[in-house]
């Protein structure tokens, strides 16, 4: 009997002690949802190396700067950019108030769902679908018309609101750089107030710490209350070369880690690689069309193309989401 409790007691002990082992070996672990390789190591040792007092690479903590880019990188862009399907939605909702719409490209053909024809009018069709969609309100009633469409609107595909369409391994990766004094900022071509509203929830990143693409705001005093009013004219657009002006102006400081999925990140990637001392740049490359979607060069939204190609010569970081990430979403 006595020596049956003592194997009792020496399986339990063994049980326990496996047990403390593996929450250590998961507590010691930053990024769980990362597969080890190329990417999760270049990661962690960049990390360890610029916050080591020890390192000739050392940077102090107010020079931690990270930018991510947002469509694609921190959350799912395809098959069309959130912010569009906003605003196609918002069309859809002020037509009665706009009867001239129904004779006018490409409101026209987005009202009677001939998406082939919205498509074809481009960029410029799109950005008048975008203008007309935005702008006549207060920054408050924008803000809470983009937050109602995040928490009713669902990606049918990936069967998850909008809202939960992020990335859990950016999520630990964001919170990995917080824990390490680094500050955490969205650069985005996306409308800078469209991605306020959630991205403090969403990614723990303050409307402050988002810089975007915007559209003019004008002063007004309505019904006796001062307002800032949305207009229809285009300000700022944070995207490619814009990137790294977007940056300068509303940051001050040049990255030393930055992170996107287009060629449309690569001018923000090379400003921040472009400073002294240690560096990192990385790109995520879409490859699961199983848990996502998979779509690269020939891509309508998010073309990865001279990135991949030039990555290996400037040291870019391609991340695989097929291979590189064990969990794509939070769990729900």
């Amino acid at each position: 009997m006595r020596n049956k409790i003592r194997r009792i007691l020496q399986y339990s002990f063994i049980a326990i002690f496996v047990v403390s082992l593996c929450s250590a070996a998961n507590a010691a672990d930053p990024l769980p949802s990362w597969n080890d390789g190329t990417a999760k190591e270049a990661i962690l040792k960049f990390v360890t190396t610029v916050t080591d007092k020890s390192s000739k690479d050392y940077v102090e903590p107010a020079k931690r700067i990270a930018t991510f880019d947002n469509d694609g990188t921190l959350w799912v862009e395809y098959p069309m950019y959130t912010q569009v399907l906003f605003a196609f939605d918002r069309v859809k909702k002020l037509a009665p108030q706009h009867p001239e719409w129904k004779t006018k490209q490409p409101f026209k053909a987005l009202l009677a769902g001939d998406m082939k024809t919205v498509a074809a009018s481009g960029m410029k069709g799109v950005a008048e679908l975008v203008m007309a969609s935005h702008a006549g309100m207060t920054g408050d009633e924008f803000e809470q018309e983009v937050s109602k469409w995040f928490t009713t609107n669902k990606n049918t595909h990936l069967d998850r609101l909008y809202k939960e369409c992020i990335y859990q391994p950016q999520l630990e990766l964001l919170a990995y750089l917080r824990a390490n004094e680094f500050k955490t900022f969205i650069v985005s071509g996306g409308g800078i107030q469209f991605m306020r509203p959630m991205t403090m929830k969403a990614y723990g990143i303050p409307p402050w710490q988002v810089v975007g693409s915007s559209i003019v705001s004008k002063f007004e005093i309505k019904d006796g209350k001062p307002e800032l009013v949305r207009m229809p004219k285009i300000d700022f657009v944070d995207d490619k070369a814009g990137k790294p002006v977007g940056i300068y102006e509303h940051i001050g400081v040049r990255p030393i880690l930055a992170f996107g999925n287009s060629d449309s990140d690569m001018q923000m990637i090379q400003y921040a690689k472009g400073g002294e001392g240690r560096r990192l740049g990385l790109f995520v490359h879409h490859t699961d069309a199983e848990r996502e979607y998979a779509y690269d060069r020939k891509s309508h939204v998010g073309t990865l193309d001279k990135a991949l190609d030039q990555a290996a010569a400037n040291d870019w970081i391609i991340v695989d989401m097929k291979k590189d990430w064990k969990q794509v979403f939070p769990a729900k």
